[in-house]
């Protein structure tokens, strides 16, 4: 059992580690994206910088790292969807492809915020409590055109939907989205200054890139 979850965890870590916004960047423009815009290897930058299809293609290939990584213990070692141990390692791959995705070893431990991974790691464990914070970060993304703002909103919806929309019951995940809600908002917290200094950057992701 102990394999399973070393095993496990290290492969959510290398699949989260995978740079997406560092490797689309150097190889189809020749840009590190952590050397411009906010600095931050994730799709948010990388809209940013290099405009919406980089950005598009970063985001969802980093979303799908989260969701992949919760995912296949499930085929890996065939286990049952509904059992406890699945309940727990599928949880720590989760906490494995964030911290990848933000101390990446294949960037050298210089990678984002992990909002994109975070959110397939929600959607691969809970689908009604993905779908929440979609529509939320959506709602204030749309209204403020604060990326940070809608994710702040949205990482603090996902312990509130599973502890009292959803009910969970499970001790871990309940603990799990509070950290990872945390994790975010700690990921954010210049992003938080800038805010209410009111001097934080607005994206339109309808305008087209001069």
């Amino acid at each position: 059992m102990i394999e399973t979850y070393l095993t496990s965890g290290l492969l959510a870590y290398l699949l989260g580690s995978v740079p997406t916004a560092v490797w689309v960047g150097k190889a189809f423009y020749g840009v590190d994206v952590r050397n411009e815009g906010s600095k931050n290897a994730g799709a948010t930058n990388t809209f940013r910088v290099l405009g919406k299809k980089p950005g598009i293609i970063v985001l969802v290939i980093d979303i799908l790292k989260g969701v992949i990584a919760v995912l296949l213990p499930l085929f890996i070692f065939s286990l049952q969807s509904d059992s406890l141990l699945y309940g727990n390692i599928k949880v720590l791959c989760g906490i494995m492809a964030v911290v990848g995705h933000i101390f990446p070893v294949f960037a050298g431990f210089n990678g984002g915020k992990g909002v994109a991974t975070s959110l397939g790691v929600v959607i691969g464990i809970s689908p009604p409590a993905a779908a929440i914070c979609i529509t939320l970060f959506l709602i204030v993304f749309i209204a403020s055109q604060f990326v940070s703002l809608g994710a702040i909103i949205a990482s603090i919806a996902f312990p509130l939907t599973i502890i009292f929309v959803l009910k969970e019951d499970n001790q871990i995940l309940i603990v799990f989205s509070v950290v990872l809600a945390i994790a975010v908002i700690l990921a954010h917290r210049k992003n938080i200054t800038r805010l209410l200094a009111g001097n934080e950057n607005k994206m339109n992701l309808f305008k087209k890139k001069s």
